[in-house]
């Protein structure tokens, strides 16, 4: 809650990387929205792949592992499970379920709900440590070293609920960038660890939830917790980089930050890629360039199409206007590639 705190008391000055980063992520989520209203049906397979990743990565982090060819089985059916890391796969599944089709409000309830699913609900899932768990780093011979102290026991309680009630301030007040909210929320949940164990899986749980409320549909198609995996080295260093000093309030949270909006970034390109090599149903992309146009306020040139339609090419834009001037559905103004367009007769109707 540190962190959290700090940013609602005095909006800090943002860092021009930082920028950047919300700027692309802004510009991404535009192009998601269309994306999924214009193109539901080639969504299917990203749903279903980012499912089976998420799931595999997020457990793989903590050292909870499943043969391979079980994972379909574990993740997709109900058959009887083998095992306790089995019985966490599925849990896990369960929670992003839970998130995908419900997406309840962030409460300290839903926080532990997650928990409890993602821990296969057993012994202590579900309920805040009862006694004090700082994160230890296993050197390479032998010894360990304590890398971050985190919140007591004791203190946990009233920790996550200041820190669950500075979230639904920060968003309604809207005097700090949400998604450097949400960042923040994230790793004071880390530093906070108020569960014995599982606080990774929540936290990557909790981080596709609150993107959700904020309108970043991305963690349903490209699997988040796959892309942490991917650079868990960074993941790591940036958290111990940001939390020196947080327990006094005099951390640098900018490292931790970057990495999750990297991360986002990283996701968004990585889903415009995926669908552009993903076959589309038949119609797919005529369908999206009928909708671009219909959406058009008045004249409209083919670029703008073109930025309306991300992954369909330029050729194709200019097949399928031709096909509705010969229907009577548009006309052109002008000549050349910059001409413009409009829509005419029938088709005015029907928008």
């Amino acid at each position: 809650m540190n962190t959290l705190r700090k940013l609602i008391s005095s909006p800090p000055t943002v860092p021009a990387g930082t920028v950047w980063y919300l700027t692309d992520l802004g510009e991404a989520r535009g192009k998601q929205e269309l994306f999924t209203k214009q193109a539901p049906q080639r969504l299917k397979t990203l749903r279903e792949r980012a499912l089976v990743e998420s799931a595999v990565s997020s457990n793989r982090i903590e050292g909870v592992t499943v043969a391979r060819s079980r994972v379909a089985t574990v993740v997709f059916g109900k058959s009887f499970l083998h095992d306790r890391n089995e019985e966490e796969l599925r849990g896990y599944r369960n929670a992003l379920k839970l998130i995908h089709e419900d997406r309840p409000p962030a409460s300290e309830d839903i926080i532990k709900t997650l928990h409890a699913l993602a821990r296969g609900e057993v012994g202590d899932a579900g309920r805040y440590k009862k006694k004090d768990s700082d994160i230890i780093e296993k050197l390479a011979d032998g010894r360990v070293r304590v890398r971050f102290r985190t919140v007591t026991a004791k203190q946990t309680p009233s920790a996550m609920k200041e820190l669950v009630s500075l979230w639904n301030q920060g968003i309604e007040e809207r005097r700090v960038p949400p998604l450097l909210m949400l960042a923040a929320w994230n790793f004071d949940f880390l530093c906070i660890h108020p569960f014995r164990d599982g606080n990774g899986r929540v936290s990557r749980l909790m981080l596709l939830l609150q993107l959700y409320h904020l309108g970043y549909e991305v963690g349903r198609y490209i699997s988040i917790e796959r892309l942490i995996e991917q650079h868990k080295e960074r993941y790591y260093e940036t958290l111990e980089q940001s939390s020196s000093g947080w327990h006094e309030g005099r951390h640098d949270p900018w490292p931790y930050v970057n990495f999750i909006l990297s991360t986002l970034r990283e996701a968004y390109r990585e889903f415009e890629e995926r669908l552009g090599h993903t076959p589309s149903p038949p119609g797919a992309k005529t369908q999206m360039i009928e909708t671009a146009v219909k959406a058009a306020a008045g004249q409209f040139t083919v670029t703008q199409v073109e930025r309306a339609c991300p992954g369909v090419s330029r050729d194709m834009i200019r097949r399928v206007l031709r096909q509705m001037q010969k229907d009577k559905r548009v006309e052109c103004l002008g000549r050349g590639p910059g001409a413009a367009w409009r829509r005419k007769g029938n088709d005015l109707k029907r928008g």
